[in-house]
């Protein structure tokens, strides 16, 4: 089974045409198998044959549209991205291939009637039995989703902005960071909306102007342009949905996740903010005792680093000390392989840019596939952190391989950043440790969109661990971190539970409130949203929701980060908080919930790990304490 091989010669248009145009081709020959008189196990092998090429023309695609360094390179993946997705509406608007699936009756093996069941299921969503002009009109609204989501996409993606501060609000800025923004002829420094800037400017800038100037430049990213991108989309959507007979977009989208229903998301935010809220405010009140002012979006990040290093004797700058970016990255491979049985071999292969990392990923000397990690800023890359596919693993006839898009620094790190490199590393994980079923619909992170987050919130419990960290954080002459400062960074990381909790069903309501009431003017809906959910004011006239990615990709669904974090709690209770790399748990957990991909529901995945099925008992302890 051969690895991708990029190309090394620079030939990267031809070479993106034919991986996207080849499979696509492919694909659809598969499918021509299955029109004309595939039935019973080969119906079935043609349909998956044609998933798994399929899956290749959008999992490349996709990527380089987000990394890929050169404009042309990147305008050409949305392009053939585009043509992906409109294969495959067209796909699932086939009555032939439907009528095909339909008369294979339910087959003998579990895998290939969960893979039956599931398609026919989709196929109905899809609409395909409804009259041609419904179906045509399906297909016309998906491609302008789709058309819409690539264009939010690019103008946060390209829309990078910078504000010019005076030099002296520097000050309380760790030294390699002054270091790196040189004062220009004016005495002015230039800071970036990249998230390397922002976030270590905020939260230690000691002046509150430039807090706010920089905060306010953040915010607005993708405005003005997104504003109205949003507002088609979200019609789009509604339209799509009322179509195929729901209510509303949410209604449609929730009816595959775990949650089931579009109303039950309102009321999981309603039971979340309820229950964080009276904690909230007051953490709110000691921050805003702790800096002298009341607390808003541009002094937040201000606050809670004072008071960690007030109350809690934390200081982020001490703590950077510790986390050399090459010490963390290798830490991360080093605890995971342990963790998972898994050894990393770096190997030498050509990518589409230097930065890139990749690693050769083995289990019990068998090759289970490859990782590419992609970890720093540069212009024109997706600017957030996610795990995207590369391949989609498939037995005996391909590799996994995943690769990890972030945007770290290349010298110290915040520890929250060290959180996050965990948190998409568990992604990574799930993609590879699932990549070897016969079924494209069970490989990889495959499980229902309510769950994917779990795996990942889990395994940011090692980044908090004393025991792992001293593995890898140590200062220039090599010490560890202390075990007291540990203690303490935890401490004051329980400290924001509520009014952080409540930040995070601010956004699961801008995503879910957005999509099913489509407001006219999405700014003033979202300072309503923002005052009902929210304990940090908005800052007047900031248009948060133009750079709110999510909006995209997870729709109305971002309520499922909290949801998957109530699962990681419970999942986390099976393991030995005194000794996290006991084999025992982590090797169930390995085989139980995460090789089994997408072949069982997430909860009875789960129910077979903990013996028992999943409750929020822990997640509410853990919010109490």
């Amino acid at each position: 089974m051969d690895l991708v091989t990029f190309p090394a010669d620079g030939e990267w248009l031809d070479w993106l045409r034919e991986q996207a145009e080849g499979a696509l081709a492919r694909a659809s020959g598969h499918l021509d198998r299955l029109r004309t008189g595939a039935f019973g196990t080969d119906a079935l092998t043609a349909w998956n044959d044609a998933a798994i090429e399929t899956g290749n023309a959008h999992a490349v695609t996709s990527l380089l549209s987000a990394v890929h360094p050169d404009p042309a390179v990147r305008e050409l993946a949305e392009e053939l991205e585009a043509k992906v997705e409109a294969f495959g509406t067209d796909t699932s608007l086939d009555p032939r291939l439907f009528a095909a699936l339909e008369a294979v009756g339910e087959p003998d093996d579990p895998g290939a009637a969960r893979v039956l069941r599931e398609a026919l299921r989709d196929f109905r969503r899809s609409g395909v039995d409804r009259e041609e002009e419904t179906r045509e009109r399906v297909r016309e609204l998906r491609r302008r989703a789709t058309d819409l989501s690539q264009t939010f996409s690019r103008n946060i993606r390209e829309g990078r902005r910078v504000v010019r501060v005076p030099a002296s609000a520097l000050e309380g800025l760790p030294e390699d960071f002054v270091a790196e923004h040189p004062a220009d002829a004016d005495g002015m420094v230039e800071i970036s909306t990249d998230y390397t800037d922002t976030h270590p400017f905020m939260a230690n800038s000691v002046d509150a102007e430039a807090r706010l100037t920089v905060m306010r430049s953040f915010l607005d990213l993708g405005w003005p342009a997104n504003d109205a991108v949003l507002r088609e989309l979200f019609e789009v959507r509604h339209e799509l949905a009322t179509l195929l007979g729901y209510p509303d977009w949410p209604s449609y989208d929730a009816e595959v996740k775990m949650i089931g229903r579009g109303p039950a998301i309102a009321e999981f935010i309603d039971s979340i903010a309820a229950s964080s809220g009276d904690r909230g405010v007051e953490e709110l009140a000691t921050l805003s005792e702790v800096v002298g002012a009341p607390i808003d979006m541009a002094n937040s990040r201000f606050a809670a680093e004072q008071n960690r290093r007030q109350r809690f004797d934390v200081d982020s700058s001490e703590v950077r000390r510790y986390f050399d970016f090459t010490k963390v990255r290798q830490g991360l491979l080093d605890v995971t392989g342990r963790l998972f049985g898994l050894e990393y071999a770096e190997v030498d292969v050509p990518t589409w840019h230097p930065d890139v990392a990749s690693y050769d990923v083995s289990l019990d000397g068998e090759l289970l596939g490859r990782i590419h990690l992609d970890l720093h800023p540069r212009e024109g890359k997706y600017n957030h952190a996610a795990q995207f596919e590369l391949v989609n693993g498939i037995r005996g006839r391909q590799l996994p391989e995943g690769v990890l898009v972030c945007n770290f620094p290349r010298g110290l790190m915040e520890h929250n950043d060290v959180e996050t490199l965990f948190h998409e590393f568990g992604h990574l994980m799930h993609h590879t440790l699932a990549g070897r079923h016969d079924w494209a619909d069970f490989s990889g992170v495959a499980t229902e969109w309510d769950f994917v987050e779990a795996p990942s919130q889990m395994l940011e419990e090692w980044a908090w661990d004393t025991a792992v960290l001293q593995e890898f954080a140590t200062d220039e002459s090599g010490t560890p971190i202390p075990a007291e400062l540990v203690a303490r960074m935890r401490e004051a990381a329980e400290f924001g539970k509520g009014y952080l909790a409540r930040t995070q069903m601010f956004y699961a309501a801008v995503s879910y409130y957005f999509h099913l009431e489509r407001p006219a003017d999405l700014t003033a809906r979202l300072g309503e949203l923002c005052a009902q959910y929210s304990l940090l004011p908005l800052l007047d006239g900031s248009h948060f929701h133009c750079g709110f990615g999510h909006l995209t990709d997870y729709s109305s669904g971002y309520y499922t980060y909290m949801w998957s974090e109530t699962i990681a709690k419970d999942l986390f209770t099976a393991f030995d908080r005194d000794n996290l790399f006991d084999p025992g748990p982590a090797i169930a957990y390995r085989d139980k919930v995460l090789v089994p991909g997408g072949s069982a529901d997430a909860a009875d995945l789960v129910a077979d790990f903990l013996g028992r099925p999943f409750n929020t008992e822990a997640f509410a302890r853990w919010l109490a304490s």
